[in-house]
């Protein structure tokens, strides 16, 4: 197990944004940063990032925490993994403490298939290093493809031995568990027969965007002709080959610094290109491109660049990638090599400088490389060019951006020599066409959205005001518990005369005292099951602590109440509240004091609960004639008695809620 001080040491060390940064592109807003959700696919910036109160909130997933809960939602670390990722990340040497045969055996599987792959990527490695067959035969084609040691160690480039069992005795000498050398597909157990799958290969390990590798590709050397050339780990709980991109590990940084992204197809032509300088380039590993993979790149640019061979009859196929481009609203160039050139034979023998310029003096925008690409097969062919003119015309329909696609139009006008009125009429058949097919497809989704246009006047009517309130006493806690502020008490003495009347002394309280004096004077429980576990927990922890840190606090925070918190400590990154005034919701003004806001905040909780009782004594009020009702109607006009002096002291006119 990790120490509690490396813990400690990791949470005051890390920072949020730094940890954040290496996998979403953060552009700074006011004190805070925003960029796009990695966990939903989304055009305009809702994920928030708190510097100052190093915490980070989505808000359209509602998912929200610090660094390590960001790092076991976006790459599924357990608790330990992300700890470890930050403790590698800050150079924070580990003090481990022995671990028990229980926490041994409750090792979670996909914890357990990572540390399979991660043995895997080493042995192979190692044995492309220092062993004789693989020194002879896997370092040797590495070196011959141009590539030096330090690019070797850099993408752990190795080699499986040409033996049928060699890697998985090795893993199971080590302790490793069948099992999960089955199902990471780096083992095949045939008729009781262990089979490294990838025996007689060249290794490229595939790594997540955070490093952790995630499964295999693998180049056979010899001439075998019933072999695939190329071999893939299979899908597994960790490796989906549509959602991951070789060599976005090493590119991610680069990518974000430069603005732009260079997508390939093979894993040379990434080590290639990452090897002569350019580093901001990353492969479909030979997959046709899907969503997925573009949206990956999208959490660091919105600028594509794709690069082809000459191979033209390849070109004609892969161009369709470019539709799912646009679709994600990115930019899209196209680059293409010489004939006979593709990314990695082209950059082995080009200097940095000439690769710069000939990929800046070349790259085309998709609208002009679709142009000269089929213009070439509709020739005077006019049935074949109308077709091609339809195809760049559909192109430009995928794209979400209005502005974009009318610039577009003008564009392929200019190029084709057709009217952009012709163009304008056939773009808004085909942007109609898919409006139709999605409402076909998702007429809840459309019927969700007309709903959401309207919440000002019917969202409103559904508000749970006692929700809202008690949401509101954990985000005084959390914002101000600590801080001293002057109170007001109400106390009744006796005058001169022998009279009871109201006596008004200022007195100092913390915040969290003032609040749970309050609530005991009043016999009070948070009635929501989560706010009150919540509430129990902070006030235990002002209790027992004589000073309070929201990164500290976070760190002892149990899972289930992390969410919640951090909604509640972004609030003021949220939009606006719609009229919470008009539903006796306090929100607190910048000219407002700490003191002020939760004295306003537990009184109306106050005439909340009043008036519930109210009219349950309402219920119990008897219609018959001869029905006695004294009693209740003298307590109900008591508790207006109450409600008018709440609304008095709140300044306000006296309102019902019902």
């Amino acid at each position: 197990m990790i120490s509690k001080s490396t813990i400690d040491t990791v949470f005051e060390t890390a920072r949020v944004e730094e940890v954040i940064g290496d996998f979403v592109v953060l552009k700074r807003a006011g004190s805070n940063y925003k960029g796009l959700s990695p966990f939903s696919d989304e055009r305009s910036p809702s994920f928030m990032v708190s510097p100052v109160k190093q915490i980070w909130k989505d808000f359209s997933s509602g998912k929200g925490g610090n660094s390590v809960a960001f790092l076991m939602e976006h790459e599924h670390f357990t608790y330990p993994e992300a700890i470890r990722y930050l403790a590698k990340k800050y150079n924070i040497e580990i003090e481990e403490t022995e671990q028990t045969d229980e926490e041994k055996a409750n090792t979670d599987v996909r914890e357990s298939m990572y540390l399979v792959s991660e043995f895997a990527k080493n042995y192979f490695h190692e044995t492309l290093l220092h062993a004789e067959e693989g020194k002879a035969i896997g370092y040797s084609y590495f070196r011959e493809r141009g590539f030096t040691n330090e690019t070797i160690k850099k993408f752990a480039l190795g080699y499986s031995p040409e033996v049928w069992d060699s890697f998985s005795k090795e893993a199971l000498g080590k302790g490793y568990k069948l099992e999960f050398l089955e199902s990471t597909g780096l083992t095949i157990v045939k008729e009781e027969k262990l089979i490294d799958r990838f025996r007689g290969r060249v290794m490229f390990p595939i790594q997540s965007m955070s490093g952790r590798i995630l499964g295999f590709g693998a180049r056979i050397l010899g001439n075998d002709k019933k072999a695939a050339k190329y071999l893939n780990s299979p899908e597994s709980d960790i490796y989906h080959k549509s959602k991951v991109l070789y060599g976005i590990f090493q590119a991610k940084q680069a990518i974000a610094k430069q603005d732009n992204c260079y997508l390939v197809e093979g894993y040379t032509d990434v080590i290639q290109f990452n090897q002569s300088g350019i580093e901001n380039v990353v492969a479909s590993s030979g997959t046709a491109l899907t969503s997925d993979q573009i949206r990956l790149i999208n959490r660091l640019t919105k600028n594509i660049t794709v690069l082809y061979d000459g191979d033209a009859a390849g070109l004609r196929a892969s161009i369709r990638g470019i539709d799912l481009i646009l679709e994600e609203g990115m930019n899209v160039k196209v680059c293409t090599f010489p004939e006979g050139e593709d990314p990695d034979s082209f950059a082995k023998k080009t200097p940095y400088e000439d690769l710069v310029l000939y990929l800046e003096n070349n790259a085309k925008d998709f609208i002009q490389f679709k142009a000269s690409l089929l213009m070439n097969e509709a020739k005077n062919d006019p049935i074949k060019k109308a077709d091609l003119i339809r195809d760049m015309v559909l192109s430009i329909s995928k794209i979400p951006d209005r502005i974009k696609r009318e610039i577009y139009i003008q564009e392929c006008s200019r190029i084709m020599d057709i009217s952009e009125q012709v163009l304008l009429n056939t773009l808004a058949q085909l942007v109609q066409k898919d409006i139709s097919e999605t409402v076909k497809k998702g007429k809840q989704e459309q019927k969700a959205f007309e709903v959401v246009k309207n919440t000002d006047s019917i969202a409103l009517e559904k508000v749970d005001v006692l929700y809202e309130l008690e949401k509101k006493i954990i985000e005084i806690l959390l914002s101000y518990g600590n801080k001293i502020e002057e109170f007001e008490d109400i106390l009744l003495k006796s005058n001169k005369e022998g009279e009871i009347e109201n006596i008004t002394e200022k007195k100092e309280y913390k915040v969290y005292q003032r609040i749970y004096l309050s609530l005991q004077e009043d016999e009070v429980e948070l009635s929501n099951p989560l706010f009150r576990e919540i509430y129990n927990n902070l006030i235990n922890y002002f209790h027992q602590n004589e000073t309070f840190q929201i990164e500290q606090y976070l760190m002892h925070l149990e899972p289930k109440f992390s969410q919640e918190v951090t909604s509640l400590l972004m609030i003021e990154e949220q939009q606006a509240l719609h009229n919470w005034e008009g539903q006796q919701i306090i929100v607190k003004l910048k000219d407002q004091s700490i003191a002020q806001y939760v004295s306003e905040t537990i009184l109306t909780m106050r005439w909340f609960l009043v008036d519930a009782i109210i009219e349950e004594l309402k219920k119990s009020i008897s219609l018959e004639p001869d029905a006695d009702n004294s009693e209740p109607l003298s307590m109900v006009m008591d508790y207006y008695k109450l409600i008018n002096s709440f609304s008095k002291k709140l300044g306000r006119v006296m309102s019902r809620y019902n």
